[in-house]
């Protein structure tokens, strides 16, 4: 499928539900409320990508870029996004509820009020991350580097932080039964 050829169905407000667009380009497209539910984005392009309220929901993200795209809303849950990476994505709001995004990159990107409950994300890279109001319940931060990141107000009870690096982290009180 060609980026013109999804332009168009999300124009037509088509589901690419269980679709393969791997390697695809679809840089700075608008593909806001768009339907990538189960979808194989594997490697693809969705840099500067606006997919505010995006369905992505069990979708292959792995090593998928979304350097400075707009995924406010969007439903990332059980998503595979190991490698990803969202470099100054934002995600305010986003939920990634139960996704793997192991070994992806979050630097500064805008992720307040996001639902990262239960998300693994064993050696991420969260640097600078604002990460205000989220909530990292039952999180896997193990190996995370999260130095200079806002956690300012977070909720992250049984998150775990094993080894994860803490410098610099703004706002992060670690509850008594967290494990770092």
């Amino acid at each position: 499928m060609t980026a013109e050829e999804v332009l168009a169905k999300v124009a037509a407000k088509e589901s690419f539900e269980g679709e393969s667009l791997k390697g695809l380009s679809l840089a700075g497209a608008e593909l806001q409320n768009a339907n990538f539910a189960g979808a194989d984005l594997t490697g693809a392009d969705l840099s500067d990508a606006n997919l505010e309220g995006a369905n992505l929901r069990g979708a292959d993200l792995t090593r998928a870029l979304f350097i400075g795209a707009n995924l406010s809303d969007a439903d990332l849950s059980e998503a595979n996004g190991h490698s990803a990476d969202f470099t100054e994505a934002v995600l305010e709001g986003a939920f990634l509820i139960g996704a793997t995004l192991t070994a992806a990159s979050f630097n500064q990107a805008e992720m307040s009020g996001a639902d990262l409950t239960e998300a693994d994300l064993t050696a991420a890279e969260l640097t600078e991350a604002i990460l205000t109001g989220a909530t990292l319940t039952g999180a896997d931060l193990t190996n995370a580097i999260l130095t200079a990141a806002d956690l300012t107000d977070a909720e992250t009870s049984d998150a775990v932080f094993t080894d994860a690096d803490l410098d610099e982290v703004v706002g992060f009180e670690a509850a008594d039964d967290d494990d770092y």
